[in-house]
């Protein structure tokens, strides 16, 4: 399997570059290199892809730094109060997402540009190379991200190019680095990292609010804290396990893939205490007076309703919801509902879990939930 040397040796031969920046991913990417080689039992076409994808990554950030050295005015983009979706994951906060996507003054990280942030998109002139001319890449059996080229993306990737990211464990099976990740890793540098390439991506556009969403945000809010000390946040709710048997089968579905056996006991474990985990970290932040910083979606309320809880929010944010915003609104909820696929159901059993023992991981998180949810 691959060194250090070798991913980051390549990288710089493929964009001539050799400054890395700050050495903060160097950790990340030891632990994940040695997961991946000692376990994550990778088939031809999973080693090929990964090894694309960290080169990837390590080829951006090459370029991210280069970017900024010609360019050091990038740094004083401002990144002002953005609003960040989070919680558990398959809660609605893809659509939620997609929802405030159709404001045409609000700036988001689109799916296109998420793996590659450079060039910054303001200096390309026509048609943006990195745009693909259909859904894009396919993962597993199905695509995975919903929604067009355009659409909204999750921060996973701008994260990963720290390499402390949720996105590696879901194509490999590779327990220490996932334990590492979220029990001794410290995001604090990924996600000002994060900001840092937000405003390369920002650079020589005009000024507009920044709409985030990542649900394994809940794992290092106090690192999100420190990257965006003033960032309010949108959390949205359902009965867990309605969401983590869900999320264990796509991870299944992806890994299935990339390996040549699959353990889906252990990913049904994984998902189970790291999104517990999540739940107790956001439960303790909130309690530790950020409680005036969040807002509150149900998801039932979002399926009922999803127009009227993006002008409940807006409400809270002190912005107007335009007559334009409102139309693409119900245009995109209308035809995404006309597309969607039926929900599949997969086997708890064959993932190891039992409700029975999950419901009290997160008793707290639902009780609380419950609260916050009633307006």
């Amino acid at each position: 399997m691959l060194t250090t040397r070798e991913v980051m040796t390549e990288a710089s031969a493929q964009t001539g570059l050799t400054d890395f920046g700050d050495d903060s991913f160097t950790d990340g990417l030891q632990i994940l290199l040695s997961s991946l080689r000692d376990e994550a039992r990778m088939n031809d076409r999973g080693a090929a892809f990964l090894r694309h994808r960290i080169v990837g990554y390590l080829s951006q950030r090459l370029q991210v730094e280069d970017w900024y050295r010609r360019h050091p005015e990038i740094d004083d983009v401002p990144i002002t109060a953005p609003l960040i979706g989070l919680g558990l994951p398959r809660t609605g906060s893809t659509a939620l997402s997609m929802l405030l996507a159709q404001d045409p003054d609000v700036r988001y990280l689109r799916r296109w540009e998420s793996s590659q942030p450079c060039p910054p998109p303001s200096t390309v002139r026509g048609v943006d190379p990195r745009i693909p001319p259909d859904k894009g890449e396919m993962l597993g059996t199905r695509y995975h991200v919903p929604g067009d080229t355009h659409g909204p993306m999750e921060c996973h990737e701008l994260m990963a190019l720290d390499f402390k990211s949720h996105i590696f464990q879901s194509f490999a099976e590779i327990p220490s680095y996932s334990a590492w990740l979220v029990h001794d890793a410290d995001l604090t540098p990924t996600l000002r990292y994060q900001r840092r390439v937000m405003k390369l991506l920002a650079w020589g556009e005009p000024q507009r609010p920044w709409r985030l969403k990542c649900p394994s945000h809940v794992l290092w809010l106090d690192a999100l804290n420190a990257a965006f000390p003033d960032a309010r946040f949108v959390m949205t709710h359902r009965d867990p396990t309605d969401v983590i048997l869900s999320v264990a089968d796509l991870y299944a579905d992806i890994i299935g893939s990339f390996s040549t056996e699959i353990d889906r006991p252990y990913i049904g474990r994984l998902n189970v205490e790291h999104w517990s985990l999540g739940m107790e970290r956001a439960l303790k932040f909130r309690a530790g007076g950020t409680e005036d910083r969040f807002y509150d979606i149900d998801f039932r309320a979002m399926q009922n309703d999803p127009i009227g809880e993006v002008v409940g929010l807006y409400a809270w944010l002190g912005a107007p919801v335009g007559a334009e915003f409102e139309a693409r609104m119900q245009s995109w909820w209308e035809h995404a509902a006309a597309e969607r696929e039926p929900s599949s159901h997969a086997d708890p059993v064959a993932f190891g879990i039992d409700f029975g023992e999950v419901r009290p991981r997160f008793a707290p998180y639902v009780e609380s939930a419950r609260r916050w949810t009633t307006h």
